[in-house]
């Protein structure tokens, strides 16, 4: 760090940067699988980085207390559930 900065401060500067490890990239890597990907040429990882975000915020953003890995599977048995889903993206 370039700054002098209060034990607390510094202790809530790291609890917020692990808070983005621990709340989007967990998910991405549990549910989602993204380290098991294995597209490696052109703009293929990145293009699928993208459709796991856009999957997850929508998933995320639908009001059901249900973990996203059952509203993924939800999802996928029910096509009414599906479209339900995208009724609650702002």
């Amino acid at each position: 760090l370039s700054r002098q900065l209060t034990p607390s401060r510094l202790a809530m500067l790291v609890r917020a940067h692990w808070g983005i490890e621990n709340h989007l990239h967990w998910t991405l890597d549990v549910v989602f699988h993204e380290d098991d990907a294995r597209s490696r040429k052109n703009y293929g990882p990145e293009n699928l980085a993208l459709l796991r975000r856009l999957a997850r915020n929508i998933l995320a953003s639908h009001p059901s207390d249900l973990p996203i890995r059952k509203k993924m599977k939800h999802a996928a048995w029910s096509k009414d559930y599906l479209f339900n889903l995208f009724t609650h993206v702002r």
